[in-house]
């Protein structure tokens, strides 16, 4: 086992001291700092800023946006949102003993979403029109309708959907 000797400022000489370790310029934390500030603002400024990268193969790796002769021009475009797809319609055939409610009820809806669906189709589900008469269905007719969706009478749509969906 080795022992170190404990040095004791008080009762040692000053030839027994440790030597103190010299400090260097770079130990100050204000100026560490500002090294670190500078070296990332000179790399942001090579990366992000055109032009700053000097000629050679780095600067012809980058794209470019001015046009050339060779080949097809880079340009930004703006891509509008695509629209959400239309609703599909499910197709019921009416059973005997059916009404437009049961119906509804089946599928999630009210009678009256039923009869603005199809108001193209059977002019008698048309509830703005004259001969409005919801509780007459025939066996057989074809109705289209979105289970879960009910159409707001304030606000009801303004076509009727094509047989096919």
């Amino acid at each position: 086992m080795t022992y170190e000797p404990i040095y004791d400022p008080v009762y040692d000489p000053p030839e027994r001291r440790p030597p103190r370790r010299k400090r260097s310029t770079l130990d100050s934390p204000l100026l560490s700092a500002a090294i670190v500030v500078v070296v990332l603002g000179l790399v942001a400024a090579v990366f992000f800023v055109p032009g700053m990268l000097p000629p050679g193969p780095a600067a012809s790796a980058r794209p470019s946006l001015a046009p050339t002769v060779a080949g097809p021009t880079i340009t930004p475009t703006f891509a509008r949102p695509t629209p959400s797809p239309a609703p599909t319609f499910l197709s019921y055939t009416v059973q005997a003993g059916d009404t437009l409610n049961s119906i509804a009820r089946q599928f999630d809806t009210t009678g009256r979403s039923i009869a603005w669906w199809n108001r193209g189709t059977y002019p008698r589900l048309d509830p703005l029109g004259p001969g409005y008469d919801p509780n007459t269905i025939r066996v057989g007719w074809v109705l289209l309708l979105l289970p879960g969706t009910v159409v707001d009478d304030a606000n009801p749509p303004s076509l009727a959907p094509s047989p096919g969906g």
